[in-house]
């Protein structure tokens, strides 16, 4: 494994050196997902224009697709951290697998209810078995088992090792989800933004879009980083680390 993973990784693999780099990226993560949080809701709900077919309804995007794609992102470095931690038992790969979970089913929760919203106003109801929805609901269940399965065990590794191997299995429903609308005749609208190429999307509607993304990604990693300081501690309680990050906060 030394051969292809940097020498600086290794270093940020050590639970002391990623709890203080944690620290102090935290702060610049959150001011960092406010300030572009504001610029794309300003953007989006003020400076965008109305759609021409879906008027100020389309304007749930700026919540619902930057939320999708964080449901897919998330479960995917979940699935991956999974693997590492599986294969190699580095323990702050299960940590960051874990404590991925709530936050990637809080947005696919998120997803499901602004598309709900949206789904009503456009097709006149809540909900239907559409490809698109069914799949991004079984990812929501997947999270869920994800989280209940880590919580099953009395010890958390032995626990973190058992929902890792069901993140892994239900990584083969993200490409599901993202494809389902070119897979099956579904309801739900196709791609209308493209990374790497043409995008479908006037630019005053996609630059606010592609912001939201970024202010999304900017809370994950903050949200991360607080929550995976948290499990840290619990884990290596009985550190020498530990005892001194408590004795310095005691004084």
């Amino acid at each position: 494994m030394s051969t292809w993973i940097p020498l600086w990784l290794h270093r940020l693999g050590s639970p002391p050196t990623f709890y203080a780099f944690a620290g102090r990226l935290r702060p610049w993560a959150i001011g960092l997902a406010l300030l572009l949080g504001i610029v794309a809701l300003y953007g989006g709900l003020v400076l965008a224009p109305p759609d021409r077919y879906q008027g100020d309804d389309y304007r749930i995007i700026f919540i619902h697709v930057p939320s999708a794609w964080m449901s897919l992102f998330i479960y995917a470095v979940m699935g991956v951290a999974s693997f590492v931690a599986l294969v190699w038992r580095i323990k702050l790969a299960e940590v960051v697998a874990m404590e991925s979970a709530p936050v990637g089913a809080a947005f696919t929760f998120i997803t499901l209810a602004t598309g709900s919203l949206w789904g009503e106003r456009m097709w006149g109801t809540w909900w239907t078995w559409d490809a698109r929805l069914t799949s991004e609901l079984v990812l929501l269940f997947l999270y869920l088992g994800v989280i209940g399965l880590y919580h099953a065990f009395e010890d958390r590794r032995q626990g973190a090792r058992a929902a890792g191997f069901l993140a892994i299995v239900g990584v083969v429903n993200v490409p599901i989800v993202h494809f389902s609308v070119k897979w099956w005749n579904t309801l739900h609208q196709g791609s209308t933004v493209n990374l790497f190429g043409q995008s479908h999307i006037a630019g005053d509607m996609l630059w606010p879009l592609l912001t939201m993304m970024l202010a999304t990604k900017c809370y994950y990693v903050a949200s991360l980083c607080g929550r995976a300081r948290a499990d840290l501690l619990a884990l290596e309680g009985g550190k020498d680390w530990v005892r001194r990050i408590a004795a310095g906060e005691a004084r």
